[in-house]
């Protein structure tokens, strides 16, 4: 029988109703109760007075290959499980597993084996796929193999989200591609979100992508058309189209802090959502990992091509908000629409992103550093930093 919890005296942190020092009761995996005091007895009490601790929704990861040595390519319930179970030390609750450019039928096994994948108890859920390549610009391929990037095809496409069991969420594509702005209307129009990434559009490319349905950009500023005076490309298109919700990897490797900032105080923080873009290494030391049959060298910063493109990355979301933090003086109420309630409204998850009665019992309880204390995965708790007293 599933524990009841009560959380008290602490911040609550919510991009609908605020901020309020309050109570929030969980039982049977939802949040039940929310409210400035509840009286009820529970199984577990955490109680927060003088402890200066936030509770926000569990942070959500839309774009993440893998972590603690396992990634999504690698097409085994134990590597979606591992990486699963690893999330929830940094905050994140839900996810996104994502693929990358490859043969066919790797990308084929990796979408089978998501497709009967359940996370367990006290592990991140899996919302769902991200699908990350192969219909993108050769031109922006960054760590993206170049002899399995494909021409968009719809037919593939569909052959792959029936083998994914209707579970690829959302897919990156260049729409100046060939195929490209009539695949983002198709896949537009069946309910998965088109993201363009990857991609060395124009400014009005970008337009008619938007015409056709897109309205998410794979991380901003990387592998993408850049801002120019007389060509503003993707990233003035991403920075200025209101439709479009943009990614950030805020590592402040992939991407210097002021354009970080740049793009909060440009697209506000309902219109941006933060990710890790994370491989397989994070979470371990540094040394030699391999991302899509490539090599990859693991530093205590980065990870790199042998050519020095970097192969996604080693962040973890709780050290992306205080990094983000660090350079926009945002509120927590902006910190939770950035790793929560903005993903979870466009993804349609009516369930999280909010501390709300009702919702899945998703809580990730941070200090005033923004340093992790304890994270709860539909009311079973996922991570604890030192031992409630």
């Amino acid at each position: 029988m599933a524990k009841t919890i009560l959380i008290s005296n602490i911040t609550i942190a919510d991009a609908l109703t605020g901020m309020f020092t309050g109570d929030i009761f969980l039982e049977n995996g939802k949040i039940t109760e929310v409210a400035e005091k509840i009286e009820r007895t529970a199984d577990i009490h955490i109680d927060a007075v003088n402890k200066n601790w936030s509770a926000l929704p569990g942070f959500i990861d839309v774009h993440i290959h893998g972590a603690a040595g396992f990634d999504a390519m690698d097409a085994t319930p134990e590597a979606l499980a591992g990486i699963a179970g690893a999330l929830p030390m940094e905050g994140t609750t839900s996810f996104l597993a994502t693929t990358m450019t490859q043969a066919e039928d790797a990308i084929g096994k990796a979408l089978d084996n998501a497709s009967r994948f359940t996370s367990g108890e006290g592990q991140a859920e899996m919302l769902g796929v991200h699908l990350e390549g192969p219909f993108i610009s050769t031109k922006r391929a960054g760590a993206q193999p170049l002899e399995h990037i494909s021409v968009p095809s719809i037919e593939l496409f569909g052959q792959w989200q029936e083998l994914s069991g209707n579970r690829i969420r959302l897919v990156t594509v260049a729409p100046e591609v060939e195929n490209g702005l009539a695949f983002i209307e198709a896949v537009s129009k069946s309910g998965v979100i088109a993201s363009i990434g990857h991609s060395d559009a124009t400014f009005e490319q970008v337009q008619e992508a938007v015409g056709q349905g897109a309205s998410h950009v794979t991380h901003l500023y990387n592998q993408m058309s850049p801002l120019h005076h007389r060509n503003p490309g993707v990233i003035g298109a991403s920075l200025l189209e209101n439709a479009l919700t943009v990614e950030v990897i805020a590592d402040f490797i992939h991407s210097h802090p002021r354009s970080v900032e740049l793009a909060f105080r440009q697209k506000g923080a309902d219109r941006l959502v933060l990710i890790t873009d994370a491989m397989r290494a994070k979470g371990l030391e540094p040394g030699d990992y391999d991302l899509g049959g490539q090599k990859v060298q693991v530093t205590d910063t980065d990870a790199r091509l042998s050519d020095g493109t970097l192969a996604g990355s080693i962040l973890t979301m709780d050290a992306a908000v205080k990094n983000i933090a660090s350079v926009t003086n945002c509120t927590l109420a902006d910190l939770v629409a950035m790793t929560s309630a903005n993903a979870a409204r466009e993804f349609g998850l009516e369930h999280k992103g909010s501390i709300q009665a009702g919702k899945d019992a998703d809580i990730t309880i941070l200090d005033e550093q923004f340093n992790v204390q304890l994270t709860i995965c539909r009311g079973t708790i996922a991570y604890l930093k030192e031992e409630l007293s």
